[in-house]
Order: C-alpha cells, then structure tokens, then sequence
C-alpha cells in the first residue's frame, strides 16, 4: 500500500493532464475523498467543473455521473424509485443516479429544496431510504456539487443544514494567461479527458481513508481547533456561527492534508489551510454585515489573524 503522499500524487499528476494549473483545487478534492466527505465548487461556468470530476473518477477507476439539477427534478430522480415488475408480482428497485462513486450534482441550487433535501441521507449516512427500505451507497462516494456564484435568477439557495453537510466549498478560478495558451494547445486536436487513463484503485484510496485518521494531531492543535471554531460563535459580524461538526470536518481534513504533505503529524498551517475551505460556507453574516460589504472569508481571515496558538508541544 503506498503512504498518502505518492498516492494523490500520482492522481495529481493524472489529473492534470486535463486541469492546467489547478493542483491545490485538485489536492483539496483528494483531502475530501480522504475524509469521506463532499465538496461544493462555487464558480462561473465554463473553468472545468465537470472535467474536474470526470478527471478523477477516471484516474481512481470509479463510476461517475453528472446530475443536472432543474426545477423539475423530483427527489426519485436523485435516489432511484421501486417499479412493480409483473412476471414476478414484486416491486423491483431501480437504483437513480446517486448510486456512483462521483455525483456531480451541477448548478444544485436550480433544484427545489424537497429534491436537494433528497441528497442530505445520501451525504451523510451513504445511504438513500425509498418506500422503507434501506440501500448502501457504493464506497467511496463523493458528491461535488457546483452553483453559479453570479446567477441567482430562478435559484434556491442552499440552507444552512445542506451546506453544513459540505465538508469543503472550493473555487477553480480563471487561469493564467500562460496557462490558458497551455489549454488551447491540449485541446487542439481531441479533449485530453479522452486519452486519461486510470492510475489508482478505489480500494486503494478506503484503505488510505483509514490511514488518515491515525495522522497524529496534537493536543495544543486540538486546543486550536477549538478555539477557532468557538471564536466565529461570538464574533460581532456573525449570526451563525461554526458548529462541532465543523470542528470535526477541520480537524479531519488537517489530518488528511498532513498525510498528503507526507508527514504523519499536522501542523498549524495544516489547520490554518483549511480552515477557509472547511469553515467560511458554514458563517452566516448579519444582514448590517453585509450591508458594509464583509464576506465570510474576510471574517475567517480576520478570525485566523487574531485566534492565539499556543505551540507547546507542537514539533516545527
């Protein structure tokens, strides 16, 4: 079994043959299938979303499937529905789209609540529950959802309890003007998504999942972790702050990050990495807040500026 480093390496690598210029995002896509949890991708259309996805699904051999959240998809559409089959005279499941390794739920917020509510067992028991009964969800299963940050026409925002089930919110970004040549060249003949091949195994990846837990963090960082996640619950411009569950998404994803850095211990920057990926899409701003232009990741920024750390212990 090779240790976390050389593993996401080599999907890096992979990946990149089709995402120039996006290794942190990439990294930070690892660290969340590490951690068994989901992402969120807020950007404009047209930077490499559904590629990003489609990358990794191809280089860890796992199966994908992109769901085009409408207005009119229903929740049985996400989960699968039971349909009565008449030689045998029994309902017969027929598993939906959520029953992949990687769900790519584009523009998530064009679907109605009842449908992305459908999505929350899913997130966070990998599971569905249809006419009562009960169907596990294949292993590993990440769902990267993505929104229009620009677009809000004919949308329905994400409530608190649905982001909170995103361990990390991400955003690709534009390239660079050097970056950008590169893609145009890439692309001259045919996508290089058709020529990527797989360069892991997704039994790999669930045995790393039980390495990253056994990452050593110490216990001046768990301290850290604490007092960052209690200090957004009494800043001035917050109405809601982090809750546990954000603790424990910052403290796993540290661990996860340590062990793709190649190192079986976290350290503080570790923490301080993540911290606005894992932390910043669960804040919500006042509304006078807002009024005075403050986002959640200026706040996170600030928090990280002022929140002590004790080192202790902590080896340098």
């Amino acid at each position: 079994m090779p240790p976390i480093d050389s593993f996401v390496d080599q999907v890096v690598k992979n990946v990149e043959q089709v995402m120039v210029g996006k290794r942190e995002s990439i990294k930070l896509l690892m660290v969340a299938l590490l951690c068994e949890g989901h992402v969120l991708i807020e950007d404009v259309p047209g930077v490499g979303k559904t590629m990003l996805a489609r990358s990794i699904a191809i280089s860890l051999g796992g199966q994908f499937r992109r769901l085009q959240c409408t207005p009119d998809l229903l929740p049985n559409d996400v989960t699968g529905v039971s349909v009565f089959n008449q030689k045998s005279a029994q309902f017969e499941f027929r598993p939906g789209p959520v029953f992949v390794n990687i769900l790519l739920a584009d523009e998530i917020n064009r679907a109605t609540p009842r449908t992305q509510s459908a999505l929350l067992e899913a997130m966070q028991e990998q599971q569905v529950t249809v006419d009562g009964s009960t169907h596990p969800l294949p292993r590993p299963f990440l769902v990267l959802a993505t929104q229009n940050p620009i677009e809000y026409e004919g949308t329905f925002p994400l409530p608190e309890a649905q982001l909170d089930r995103f361990l990390i919110r991400l955003t690709l970004g534009y390239p660079t003007a050097a970056e950008e040549k590169t893609l145009l060249i890439n692309l001259r003949r045919e996508h290089p998504i058709q020529r990527l091949q797989q360069v892991a195994e997704c039994a790999e990846l669930m045995e790393l999942q039980k390495q990253a837990w056994e990452i050593h963090i110490d216990d001046t960082l768990q301290d850290y972790i604490v007092r960052l996640t209690g200090s957004t619950r009494s800043h001035p411009d917050l109405a809601l702050g982090a809750s546990p569950r954000a603790s424990l998404a910052l403290y796993k994803t540290a661990q996860a990050l340590a062990g793709v850095r190649g190192r079986d211990h976290v350290l503080p920057e570790d923490i301080k990495t993540m911290a606005p990926a894992v932390l910043a899409h669960r804040l919500v701003l006042r509304p006078e807040a807002e009024l005075r232009g403050r986002t959640t990741p200026a706040v996170m920024e600030e928090l990280l500026a002022e929140t002590p750390l004790d080192l202790g212990s902590v080896t340098r």
